[in-house]
């Protein structure tokens, strides 16, 4: 592993309910098997993931505050947060690392107000509609960021 190898893996509102929402949308994995998914992606590519998630907005905007020195990038998915939450926006500025905004379903096939997104524009890519899948995508994108 390298010394560019901390991936914070933040999931938002909603996330922790994945097995109880709408299985065409967000897939049958529940939180727990979504997560040791991702770790077994991040393994592959050689990186270290830590994972969080809330359902509340301010934990959330806390857990950004708190990356410096403990992340090199940032794979983030705040759920329905991302289509108005100017604070997360915000706290993403501060945290300054690179970072990947990934959505389970198709937002931009979906209702119109999910297809709006505060902070795509500080993101290096967006992953969206691959279900688990783009989270390894996700990964292998930062994975290059970070070996820039």
């Amino acid at each position: 592993m390298s010394q560019s190898d901390r991936i914070a893996v933040l999931h938002g509102v909603n996330l922790d309910q994945l097995s109880r929402r709408d299985a065409g949308h967000y897939g049958t994995l529940s939180l727990d098997r979504l997560e040791r998914t991702i770790g077994g992606f991040a393994a592959d590519l050689g990186l270290r993931v830590q994972f969080f998630q809330t359902n509340f907005e301010g934990e959330y905007v806390e857990q950004l505050h708190k990356l410096d020195g403990m992340a090199d990038g940032i794979v983030l998915n705040p759920g329905a947060w991302t289509h108005y939450s100017w604070a997360i926006r915000d706290a993403l500025e501060i945290a300054r690392l690179p970072a990947v905004e990934v959505h389970l379903s198709n937002v931009h096939e979906r209702e119109e107000w999910r297809r709006v997104s505060v902070i795509r524009d500080l993101c290096i890519e967006t992953v969206a509609g691959k279900g688990p899948d783009g989270y390894r995508d996700a990964l292998a994108r930062l994975r290059e960021e970070l070996n820039r």
